[in-house]
């Protein structure tokens, strides 16, 4: 990505086309981009993003994003919040998604609440599936939260605010 520019390495002008390819990586870097979790990596606690989020490795714990995807041989196991889901590997817990898809190698054990789900041939399901009204306000709810953020934690009473138990909360025109 970055290469070294021909001669003695002493070339410190700023405008060589060294410092332009780091000027331009940088500045590339603070784009939105989707964000990964390697397969040799694993999480135990809480992740919070509002962008794109694909999940190679093993995640215990508490899950929200905006567009989220588990591939084939990770595991997830906890809650899930997010507005578009697609699963390919393992999940064991709670589901709230707007749009949620189980591929063919998807391994899911738990309850889903979404507007649509789709199943692929072969994808193993074990548990409830909810097509809910409440999904929709409470993905929305928390993508626009998470996008005002200014750091990427959330207190347990923020996220109580954010996540109200599903029977209480209460629809409104």
């Amino acid at each position: 990505m970055l290469a070294r520019s021909k001669g003695d390495g002493a070339n410190h002008d700023p405008d060589s086309s060294l410092a332009q390819e780091i000027r331009s990586t940088v500045a590339s870097s603070a784009a939105p981009e989707a964000s990964s979790i390697s397969s040799g990596l694993s999480i135990i606690g809480k992740i919070v993003g509002h962008g794109a989020l694909t999940v190679f490795g093993h995640v215990e714990g508490e899950l929200y994003a905006s567009t989220v995807v588990i591939a084939e041989g990770a595991q997830i196991e906890g809650e899930l919040v997010a507005e578009e889901l697609t699963i390919g590997g393992r999940v064991k817990g709670t589901i709230h998604a707007n749009r949620v898809k189980l591929t063919g190698t998807a391994v899911v054990e738990g309850d889903i609440f979404h507007q649509t789900l789709a199943i692929d041939q072969n994808a193993r399901f074990e548990g409830t599936s909810r097509r809910d009204e409440n999904t929709m306000i409470l993905c929305r709810t928390f993508n626009r939260t998470a996008h005002n953020l200014k750091s990427a934690t959330v207190t347990r009473r923020e996220m109580a605010h954010l996540i109200p138990p599903i029977r209480e909360l209460k629809l409104t025109d």
